[in-house]
């Protein structure tokens, strides 16, 4: 994970602790936020692998059940091997999948949150997440009002939160900080949309940030 895309993650973990009084926050109260949340992440995501890793147990257990108590097996001599046997994939099967799919994304998700958390020590980062909140909080109102005037038909006070901390942290770093390609930008904001919001958010915040660009970069 590189260092900027750690930083906005890092941020938007901290945008979301804050209402709209940003201002009264000091940059020691941001670090202490987002010590707190990797800590919460980390925790949350051991907790989710210890009961994944429990599903799983109970599926290898169905798998050995199933050739254990297969009729060529059970032909076989009490003391000889078991062999492999077909097993048909069934509605359960595909339920045993799902579970070892989803169980593989929570690894992946805690191995990027035990590094999220060695990042967050990193200088660089610090800088970065810094420099994006002190840069929002300095520009807030014109940040927030390009949302309000881009995103037409809706009303920026009901969007997700989630939705619009996304946008002012890529518009922060589009119109005021301009330190990293456009592109990757936008990239990564639909990249945090696909991970902490809804199915829908991406569409909408990718549109958003095509007229940011389109208007104002």
């Amino acid at each position: 994970m590189q260092a900027r895309r750690a930083s906005r993650e890092l941020a938007l973990i901290i945008f979301s602790q804050i209402g709209k009084d940003i201002e009264k926050y000091a940059n020691s109260d941001f670090e202490q936020m987002v010590l707190g949340s990797v800590r919460t992440l980390i925790s949350n995501s051991m907790d989710e692998i210890s009961i994944v890793t429990s599903e799983l147990s109970e599926v290898r257990e169905f798998v050995e059940e199933f050739e254990n108590n297969h009729p060529d097996n059970l032909a076989r001599p009490i003391d000889a091997h078991n062999i492999a046997v077909e097993m048909p994939l069934t509605s359960k099967m595909k339920e045993d999948i799902d579970v070892i799919m989803n169980a593989a994304e929570k690894s992946v998700s805690a191995l990027e949150i035990a590094e999220l958390s060695v990042l967050s020590g990193q200088s660089d980062v610090k800088r970065y997440i810094h420099k994006i909140i002190k840069t929002y909080k300095e520009r807030k109102d014109d940040i927030d009002g390009v949302i309000k005037e881009l995103a037409s038909g809706w009303d920026i006070d009901r969007l997700f939160k989630i939705d619009k901390d996304i946008l002012r942290i890529s518009i922060t770093e589009l119109l005021f900080i301009k330190d990293a390609p456009v592109k990757v930008v936008i990239d990564e904001a639909l990249e945090l949309a696909k991970k902490y919001s809804t199915d829908d958010s991406p569409s909408f915040i990718n549109g958003i940030l095509a007229k940011v660009v389109e208007s104002y970069v």
